[in-house]
C-alpha cells in the first residue's frame, strides 16, 4: 500500500445540508434533521484511517457518521459551541475481483458503493459541524472479517441493517470490520461466490474472522443435507483453512427469526445452532450464542414489542417512500441490527480476549434481557439508495 494521504477540508453548516431527513424509528422520529453530508475520496483497495475534527464556534455539534454503504462509525457525538472534538476510526475498502483476476460473484442487494473506487463518508445529525477530514492507509490494522447471510451484511437501502453493519461502532480505531457478508448466502454459496477467497486472500496472520450461517443453509434440499452432515463438514473446512492461515477463528450462531407461540419466542434454527456449538466444542473454537440471545431479546419485547426489531410498517408509512405493507421477521431495521451488534461485542467481551482490548472505549457490555429503549437508540434515516425489496434469504 502507497504512503500517500489524502485531505478533504469540508466545512459544514447544516443550513447548507440539503434534504431533510426523519431519525429512524426513536423518540426523534418526528423531528426533521438536515439531511446527510456526503464525500468520497477515490483510494485503492485496502485499510483507512479517518480522521475527522468537529466542531463550530457558536453552535452545538450533534453528528452521526457512517462509512461505506451505512457502517456506522461514530454514534451521536456532541461537541459544545466553541469546542473542537477530532475522531478516528478505520475503514475497510474493497473490490470484487480476486487476484486471480477471477470476478466476485455479487447479488444485485450487495451495495454499490462497498465495491466502487472510492471511500465514502456520510455525515449527519442535527448539526454535524464537519471542519476537516483526513484519509491515511492503516498499515497495521487488524482485520475482522464477517462471513454471514443478509442478517450481517452490509445492507443496501434505507431500512434494512445486518448486524455487522453496526459492529464498527463498537470497536477502536486500528480494527477495520471487512463485512463480506451477503444475503442469500450459505456456507456453500459463500465459497462458490468468491467471497471466502477474498477474506483468505486479505488476512494476515492474527486476523480474526466470524462466521455466521444457517438460515440459508436450512434450505438445502441435497440428499444427505442438514445441520449435522454438510453443515458441519463445511463448518469445519471453514474452521481448518482460517487455523492453516494462523487466523483467529469465532463461530456465532444464527439468530432466530421472529416467531411466537403461546406468548414465547419459536425456535426454528435450534439444530443448526446446536452444531455451531459442537464444532465449537470438538475444535476448540469461540462460540458467540447469538442465537440463544436472541430469543432473550424478543422474549424481553414480547410479541408485539419485538416488531420493532424487525421491519413491521402499515401501508405508506415506511420511510422508504413504499406503499405497501411491510412485515419481515426475518431482517432488522436499525434498531435491531444495533441491539444485535451489541450482543456480539459483548459476545467478543466475553468469548474472544485476543480481541477485548480492541473494544470502543465506551463500549458497555449488554444484556438482551434488558433491551435498549427504542427512544434511546437515535440513528438518522441514510437515503442513500432506492429502495431494493426484501433481501434475499428468510
Amino acid at each position: 500500500m502507497s504512503s500517500m494521504v489524502r485531505l478533504v477540508c469540508v466545512c459544514v453548516a447544516a443550513a447548507a445540508m440539503e434534504t431533510g431527513v426523519a431519525a429512524e424509528r426513536s423518540g426523534a422520529e418526528k423531528e426533521v434533521a438536515p439531511g446527510p453530508l456526503r464525500i468520497t475520496s477515490p483510494v485503492p483497495e485496502g485499510d483507512y484511517d479517518v480522521t475527522v475534527t468537529f466542531g463550530h464556534p457558536t453552535r452545538r455539534t450533534a453528528v452521526t457518521v457512517k462509512a461505506e454503504a451505512r457502517r456506522l462509525m461514530l454514534q451521536n457525538l456532541r461537541v459544545e459551541p466553541g469546542q473542537s472534538a477530532t475522531r478516528t476510526f478505520t475503514v475497510a475498502v474493497k473490490r470484487p475481483t480476486l487476484a486471480s483476476g477471477r470476478r466476485i460473484t455479487l447479488k444485485p442487494s450487495q451495495p454499490a458503493v462497498n465495491w466502487d473506487d472510492g471511500l465514502s463518508l456520510e455525515f449527519s445529525g442535527s448539526d454535524p459541524n464537519v471542519a476537516a477530514v483526513t484519509i491515511e492507509p492503516a498499515e497495521d490494522c487488524v482485520h475482522v472479517f464477517l462471513a454471514g447471510d443478509s442478517t450481517v451484511t452490509d445492507q443496501d437501502g434505507p431500512l434494512y441493517t445486518g448486524w455487522g453493519q453496526m459492529l464498527p461502532r463498537f470497536f477502536r480505531s486500528g480494527v477495520a470490520v471487512v463485512n463480506n457478508a451477503q444475503s442469500g448466502d450459505s456456507l456453500r454459496s459463500f465459497r462458490a461466490n468468491g467471497l471466502l477467497d477474498q477474506i483468505w486472500e486479505r488476512a494476515r496472520p492474527g486476523d480474526f474472522v466470524l462466521i455466521q450461517f444457517g438460515h440459508n443453509d436450512q434450505k438445502d434440499t441435497r440428499a444427505g443435507a442438514g445441520a449435522f452432515t454438510t453443515f458441519t463438514r463445511d463448518l469445519e473446512d471453514y474452521v481448518a483453512a482460517a487455523r492453516e492461515r494462523q487466523l483467529e477463528v469465532v463461530l456465532v450462531t444464527p439468530m432466530e427469526r421472529r416467531r411466537f407461540q403461546a406468548g414465547m419466542p419459536l425456535p426454528t434454527l435450534a439444530d443448526f445452532a446446536a452444531a455451531m456449538r459442537q464444532v465449537g466444542r470438538e475444535r476448540n473454537v469461540p462460540v458467540i450464542d447469538l442465537h440463544a440471545a436472541s430469543l432473550k431479546l424478543y422474549a424481553a419485547l414480547g410479541p408485539e414489542g419485538s416488531k420493532q426489531v424487525f421491519l413491521h410498517y402499515p401501508a405508506g408509512a415506511a420511510p422508504d417512500g413504499r406503499q405497501e405493507p411491510l412485515a419481515d421477521d426475518s431482517h432488522f431495521d436499525n434498531y435491531g441490527g444495533y441491539e444485535l451488534a451489541r450482543i456480539v461485542a459483548t459476545g467478543i467481551s466475553e468469548q474472544v480476549p485476543k480481541l477485548r482490548d480492541r473494544l470502543a472505549e465506551d463500549f458497555v457490555p449488554f444484556d438482551p434481557t434488558r433491551p435498549d429503549p427504542i427512544e434511546a437508540v437515535v440513528l438518522p434515516l441514510s437515503l442513500t439508495s432506492p429502495t431494493i425489496g426484501t433481501p434475499e434469504g428468510s
